[in-house]
C-alpha cells in the first residue's frame, strides 16, 4: 500500500504502523529505506526476512533531529559513549547522509546491530523521514532501523515505485509505502566508525573526506580488519539482473567496434557520445558527481528492465567528489 506522504495522515498512518512492529517503505534524501521501529527485535527480523538480509549484517538506526541541537543526548539511548569528534561530525553535517558507528548499549538495538558491540547511527535531513521520526517517537518508537528497500545486494530504490516493485509480493498488512518523490542524494550515507576513538572510512558517500577531515580537524583512516561490519560494504553489492562492467571510454568504443551488429543486448551508461551507427541503449553520464549519484540506481533499474544481459558503464572520474558513486559501481561490477 503506497500513501502519499504530503498527507498528515498518512505520516500517522505509517507510525503506528511502526509502532505496532510492521514495515514502512520511508523516504530518505539517500535512499528509500524498508524500515522497522529498531528496539522491537520481532520487527528488525521482519526486515532481514524481507530483504533475504543475513542477520549478522548490520543495519544503521536513524534518529529525528535533536532537541536543542543536543545530539551527544540523542544518540545516549543507543551509544554508552560519544567521542568528541563524533560530537563534531553530528553537529557539521547531520541531518544528513553521514552514517556514524558508535558504541552500543549491550540491552539496546542488538538484533538491528547484527550482534555487534556497536551501532550504525544518523538522522535523515528528508522533511518525510523526519516527520515520520518525530511522528514515531511520539507512540515510543526511540528509533528507526532501515537499510534500503530492496532485495539484499540488489539495486537500491530512489522512488516508491522502484520499493512497491521489489516488495510486489507483500500485502497492504505488511509493508506500508510513503511516496516522497525521487530521493535527492541518490546513493547511500557515508559512514564513518567512530567506535575505536579516531574516525575510519567504512562507506564512502556524498560527504567526503576531506569535508570530514576538515570538520573534526583529524585525518580520516582507511578501513581496516578491526573495522566492525557496516551497511553496503560487502564486495559485491548494489547488482542489477544484467551483468555490470566498467570501462572507460576508449574501451567502450573499442568493444562495440568489434561486436558490431551483435552488440543489441547491451546497454551503455557514458559521459561521452556514441557514434550514430551504434545500436545499443545508451544513457547519458552526467559530468557532475552529485548529479549522476541522484540518478545513479535509477538508471542502472531503467537499463535492467529492458532485458539486456551486459550494462557498460564508463569508469567515473578521479576525484573525491565521484568516491561514492565509483563505489557503488565497483560493487555493482564486482
Amino acid at each position: 500500500m503506497t500513501l502519499n506522504a504530503r498527507d498528515p495522515a498518512a505520516i500517522e498512518a505509517a507510525a503506528q504502523r511502526l509502532a505496532a512492529g510492521g514495515l514502512v517503505g520511508m523516504p530518505t534524501e539517500t535512499v528509500y529505506g524498508l524500515a522497522a521501529d529498531a528496539g522491537n527485535a520481532s520487527a528488525v527480523r521482519g526486515i532481514f526476512e524481507a530483504k533475504g538480509r543475513p542477520s549478522d549484517h548490520p543495519l544503521i538506526v536513524h534518529l529525528p533531529p535533536a532537541e536543542g541541537g543536543d545530539w551527544r543526548a540523542a544518540v545516549a539511548p543507543l551509544a554508552h559513549s560519544v567521542p568528541d569528534f563524533a560530537v563534531v561530525l553530528m553537529k557539521a553535517f547531520w541531518p544528513g547522509p553521514l552514517t556514524l558507528i558508535l558504541p552500543r548499549r549491550p540491552e539496546v538495538a542488538a538484533v538491528a546491530a547484527g550482534g555487534q558491540d556497536s551501532v550504525g547511527v544518523r538522522c535523515p535531513s528528508h522533511p518525510v523521514a523526519q516527520a515520520l521520526l518525530v511522528a514515531a517517537r511520539r507512540l515510543g518508537v526511540m528509533g528507526v532501523a532501515a537499510p534500503s528497500a530492496n532485495r539484499f545486494g540488489r539495486v537500491s530504490p530512489t522512488t516508491a515505485a522502484h520499493v512497491a516493485e521489489e516488495f510486489a509480493e507483500l500485502k497492504d498488512d505488511q509493508l506500508l509505502i510513503l511516496d516522497g518523490g525521487a530521493c535527492p542524494v541518490g546513493i547511500e550515507s557515508t559512514i564513518v566508525d567512530c567506535s575505536r576513538g579516531y574516525p575510519v572510512l567504512l562507506r564512502p558517500g556524498m560527504v567526503t573526506t576531506a569535508q570530514i577531515e576538515a570538520a573534526c580537524d583529524q585525518p580520516l583512516r582507511e578501513r581496516d580488519e578491526a573495522a566492525p561490519r557496516a551497511s553496503g560494504t560487502l564486495e559485491s553489492h548494489y547488482a542489477p539482473t544484467a551483468r555490470v562492467r566498467l570501462m572507460d571510454g576508449k574501451q567502450i568504443h573499442a568493444a562495440l567496434d568489434v561486436l558490431g551488429k551483435d552488440a543489441k543486448h547491451i546497454a551503455v551508461y557514458s559521459r561521452g557520445t556514441l557514434r550514430a551507427a551504434r545500436a545499443v541503449l545508451q544513457r547519458r553520464m552526467p559530468a557532475d558527481a552529485a548529479a549522476c549519484a541522484q540518478e545513479l540506481f535509477a538508471v542502472l533499474r531503467e537499463l535492467d528492465a529492458t532485458g539486456v544481459k551486459l550494462i557498460w558503464v564508463e569508469t567515473p572520474p578521479d576525484g573525491a567528489d565521484w568516491d561514492g558513486v565509483r563505489d557503488r559501481l565497483q560493487r555493482a561490477a564486482a
